[in-house]
């Protein structure tokens, strides 16, 4: 089983983002776009484990407390490294500080499961797109600074996703295979 731990997002984001991606297709950039229906904003990705290992995964999710619900706003657009040489395009976020604290616990809670803990910082994101190659990037840039304010809207979650992720050629398809609230008023 191929599993990651994330935070889902709401209709309403979920909406604006597939008018930007539809948007930016326009520019024919050779970019591998995600599909807006399947983003969500990844804590963890665990990756390969046996069926036999989900249970223990689950409990320690379940372990997972916050003081209040993670606020995320979406706004703003970005390249992994960089502009010159992208290999990724994202979406921002910027998110109650409780958010960094609630990777944190998923990161320390499944750590003595074997599962090693990420050596980069976390850094909220949503991926976009991929870059297969430089090929029209310079059109996909220019449409990018067309755009009117990039605001996405904003998520209020309290719970945690286990998700199971199945490649293909068509793109990873994802499935919840459990919930786990960190907040509990």
């Amino acid at each position: 089983m191929r599993l990651f731990v994330a935070l889902e997002l709401s209709k309403e984001v979920h909406d604006n983002l597939r008018a930007l991606v539809s948007r930016l297709q326009r520019a024919n950039a050779d970019v591998r776009w995600v599909r807006p229906d399947g983003m969500h904003l990844t804590l963890k990705f665990i990756g390969e484990v046996p069926p036999e290992e989900r249970a223990p995964i689950e409990e320690a999710l379940a372990g997972v407390r916050s003081p209040a619900p993670v606020r995320m706003d979406f706004r703003g657009l970005g390249w992994f490294p960089n502009e010159r040489r992208p290999r990724v395009l994202w979406v921002g976020v910027e998110a109650s500080e409780n958010l960094a604290g609630v990777a944190a616990q998923v990161e320390s809670l499944l750590e003595p499961l074997g599962i090693p803990r990420e050596k980069r910082d976390y850094v909220p994101h949503l991926t976009l797109g991929r870059f297969k190659s430089a090929a029209r990037l310079e059109r996909l840039q220019q449409e990018i600074a067309q755009l009117p304010a990039a605001e996405f809207g904003t998520v209020e979650s309290n719970e945690l996703v286990l998700f199971q992720s199945r490649l293909s050629p068509a793109g990873a398809d994802y499935t919840p295979l459990g919930k786990f609230s960190f907040f509990h008023p």
